[in-house]
């Protein structure tokens, strides 16, 4: 494993200060989903866990994780997907797209694809999560910290 890569216990990433305290209007590659996340995320991360590749269909995902109470969809209702134990996937119904994220471990969160924001560009991620399941033959050249898993609560 890369030397990079810290131990799960540290605490998680610390306070996400690359977007601005605005509103975060995003949602479905068709349209019928719109969603909207007031203020700052909380944090935002790659993620490599084989659950999340499963889901997208992609190598790595980008998470911002905000308070639940502070994301609404405006447009449509998100069908929904119980991916495993405790975890709950949205996405849009009619064309596929992947929304969000919630589990029971963090009952008090959402966790949106950054790549489903209006401006993507805004959340810049802080770190790598659950590089213990990174793909092999992956690379990424970045300094952004690692972690073997998802950091605990802080």
């Amino acid at each position: 494993m890369d030397a990079r890569v810290k131990p799960a216990q540290d605490a998680r990433f610390g306070v996400m200060r690359a977007m601005s305290q605005g509103i975060g209007n995003g949602g479905c590659l068709c349209g019928a989903i719109r969603f909207q996340a007031d203020g700052a995320p909380t944090w935002v991360a790659h993620c490599h866990c084989g659950t999340c590749r499963r889901a997208t269909g992609a190598p790595v995902t980008t998470y911002a994780g905000f308070p639940r109470d502070r994301v609404r969809f405006v447009k449509g209702t998100p069908r929904t997907f119980a991916s495993s134990p405790g975890v709950t996937r949205s996405f849009c119904g009619g064309c596929g797209t992947p929304l969000a994220y919630a589990s029971e471990r963090w009952p008090d969160e959402i966790h949106l694809f950054v790549v489903s924001f209006d401006d993507a560009t805004a959340l810049r991620p802080q770190a790598h999560v659950n590089m213990a399941e990174q793909m092999p033959w992956l690379t990424i050249h970045d300094d952004l910290p690692r972690y073997a898993t998802f950091p605990n609560s802080a």
